[in-house]
């Protein structure tokens, strides 16, 4: 075999002194290896860029057609030491790349996403292979890392999704963090006694990964190291180990005061030793084979997700001293039926029961005062919940597709209902909201589609956008005047709604509130609104009677689109009224008892009265014993035909005093 090399500058002796030095370090060559056989094989032309510095050349890049590749460990007398940085960046042609021992340095990116790399010798003189330096090279088999390599850096070997078997050198000292992350075919890796740090993440989702050897000089094995190893059987850690220890294959702190990780492959029950005060973050996620749990009595803090996706676990009991339940804690339990919860419990975190889809009840202890975000949510057999009073903060999408929850109460020490709280809460019937409340989310109890009544109370000053849309249940709803804004959509699609009061505290009723309730029929709107968006009651097609208590407001388009039955009534002395508003008739409210003429009193033994005012308004009459307490019966609704009817109580004479008034159906 013969070598040849030609230059973009040609010089030897004295002249390439002179060149070296018009040129300026570093300069750039260009070089053709041309390789040759006996038989005049066919050329094989392989071509780099270099750059040079004091002597030293690194490979700039490679632009050759591809196949196997030999990289020169020195070029006219140069010793070649680097290859530099997304050198072979993206290149699908090379198949095979054999490393001089001359090279020191594989820089960051050298070979990321070399989609044809199958194999890759290195060389006995690198000592340092950077970051993402072979990442992304699927199908790069296997590699020899040799005793001369001290570092590798994090990424390096990142989905390398063929490699079957890595060795390591006896002299590395730290693999970087997600070194090695979603090797998936990687099926066991021995970390020698040389290492003294693992990186977070170095062998995260190596899901063939079955057993993992610690060395003895390991100081700090990052978070998330051997996470989503699904069929890591055991971590087993050097005896002389200071940092770290195992015991039946789980990985703990040398004290085993705190477990680590638990691999995801121990099937059944498993007791935590009594040592053990603290269990980490994530220690036994995805142990998918673990039925039951034992928690020592010492232990004191459970780290985020430290069991989530245990998806056979059924039960779980939380010792006295534990103060909160971290993020994740148990999210993805799917069989997880019950759980213990301690008095000295003060916080339960975003997410900690997530998708427990089998939970069906939960107590929360008075200790508790947070609730965080998604909490709940998505533990589709969860059938009631009640909130103690010390909650005081409860984050957004609380119980979001619980669709078994039926009932609810919120605790008295709550003052908002957070954004998407009950969304999808399908089988809601029934919840009890405090007085304390001030605000009501966005989505808050959207598609509660068997939510038959709420009661919002006195103190709520906002409902958000969308909070009770496609309630198809609900049957009717009173707006406090403690409300002074209303979200759009806000009731939306209620497609049962009957009756609504809005109070006085509203001055705007944004676009589309009630749009498509299509068996809305009466509406009594507070004295304050001055303007009514787009659409507020379009497609309400069952609306005849609209009562405002105030002024003509300002309207926009589509108000009262497709209601060919809506008629608007409005009070005397009001303003800005014609004969019809928005495209509807409109009508003077106006009923009157007439106490002074011969009608009134009683009559063929029963009590009655006549009311007279505009032709053909609608009117009822009510009742009640106690004006001091009143509780207000209906007797009767009638329609004022051609401006007068009588009234008659005959059961006036089964009460000893009784009180009447006339307001609208």
């Amino acid at each position: 075999m013969v070598s040849w090399y030609e230059q973009n500058w040609l010089a030897s002796g004295t002249d390439l002194e002179e060149a070296n030095r018009k040129m300026g370090p570093p300069y750039v060559l260009r070089i053709a290896c041309l390789l040759c056989t006996a038989t005049l094989a066919p050329t094989v032309r392989a071509q780099f860029t270099f750059t040079t510095n004091n002597g030293v050349i690194t490979i700039a890049s490679y632009t050759g057609p591809g196949g196997a590749v030999t990289i020169p460990s020195t070029t006219n007398g140069w010793p070649v030491a680097s290859i530099g940085d997304s050198a072979f960046w993206n290149n699908g042609t090379v198949t095979a790349v054999t490393i001089p021992n001359s090279i020191t340095n594989i820089a960051n990116s050298a070979f990321i996403s070399c989609a044809s790399l199958s194999n890759v010798t290195i060389g006995g003189g690198v000592s340092d292979i950077g970051s993402s330096a072979f990442k992304s090279c699927s199908r790069l088999s296997s590699v020899a890392i040799p005793d001369s390599v001290i570092n590798i850096g994090g990424n390096a070997f990142q989905s390398c999704s063929g490699l079957t078997n890595v060795t390591l050198g006896a002299n590395v000292s730290n693999i970087g963090s997600s070194a090695f992350q979603a090797c998936s075919k990687l099926t066991s890796v021995t970390i020698p006694d040389s290492v003294i740090n693992i990186g977070s993440s170095a062998f995260y989702s190596c899901t063939t990964l079955t057993n993992v050897t610690v060395g003895s000089s390991v100081r700090n094995i990052g978070s998330s190291a051997f996470l989503s190893c699904e069929n890591l059987a055991a971590i087993t850690v050097g005896p002389s180990n200071l940092a770290y220890a195992s015991a039946d294959g789980v990985l703990f702190d040398a004290g085993q005061t705190t477990l680590i990780q638990c691999p995801p492959r121990k099937a059944g029950s498993y007791t935590i030793p009594i040592s053990v005060t603290n269990i980490g973050n994530s220690a036994f996620q995805s142990c998918a084979d673990l039925s039951n749990i034992t928690i020592g009595g010492n232990v004191r803090d459970i780290g985020s997700s430290a069991f989530q996706s245990c998806s056979s676990l059924i039960s779980a009991t939380i010792p006295d001293g534990v103060t909160g339940i971290a993020a994740y804690t148990f999210e993805n339990c799917g069989s997880l039926t019950d759980v213990t919860i301690p008095s000295s419990v003060a916080s339960i975190g975003q997410g900690a029961f997530y998708a427990c889809s089998s939970l069906t009840h939960i107590t929360i202890p008075d200790s508790v005062t947070s609730i965080g975000l998604s909490a709940f949510s998505y533990c589709t057999s969860l059938s009631n919940f009640t909130m103690p009073d010390s909650v005081t903060s409860w984050a957004r999408y609380g119980f979001v597709s619980c669709s078994n929850l039926a009932s609810v109460t919120i605790g008295k020490g709550v003052t908002s209902v957070g954004d998407n709280s009950f969304q999808y809460c399908v089988n809601l019937t029934n919840v009890t909201i405090p007085n304390g409340v001030t605000s009501i989310g966005i989505y808050a109890f959207y598609q509660c589609r068997s939510l038959t009544n709420i009661t919002i109370p006195d103190g709520v000053g906002s409902i958000g956008q969308d909070a009770f849309a496609y309630c198809g249940s609900l049957l009717s709803i009173k707006v406090p005047d403690s409300v002074t804004s209303l979200g759009l959509f806000a009731f939306a699609s209620c497609s049962r709604l009957a009756n609504v009061v809005i109070g006085n505290g509203i001055a705007s009723i944004p676009d589309y509130t009630f749009q498509a309730c299509g068996s809305l029929t009466n509406v009594i709107i507070g004295n304050k609104v001055n303007n009514l968006g787009f659409g507020v009651f379009s497609s309400c097609f069952s609306l005849t009677t609209v009562y405002f208590l105030g002024n003509a407001p300002g309207v926009h388009l589509f108000v009262f689109d497709g209601d060919n039955y809506a008629t608007v009534y409005y009070l005397p002395g009001k303003t800005g009224w014609t004969s019809t508003f928005a495209g509807r008739p409109t009508a003077l409210w106006n009923p009157q008892v007439q106490a002074n003429d011969a009608s009134f009193g009683v009559q063929t033994n029963q009590f009655g009265f006549n009311i007279a005012g505009t032709t053909n308004i609608p009117v009822a009459v009510e009742a009640c014993t106690n004006l001091a307490n009143p509780t207000w019966v209906w007797l009767q609704s009638c329609t004022l035909t051609n401006g007068l009817i009588h009234f008659s109580d005959f059961q006036w004479t089964n009460y000893p005093g009784r009180f009447y008034r006339i307001r609208s159906p």
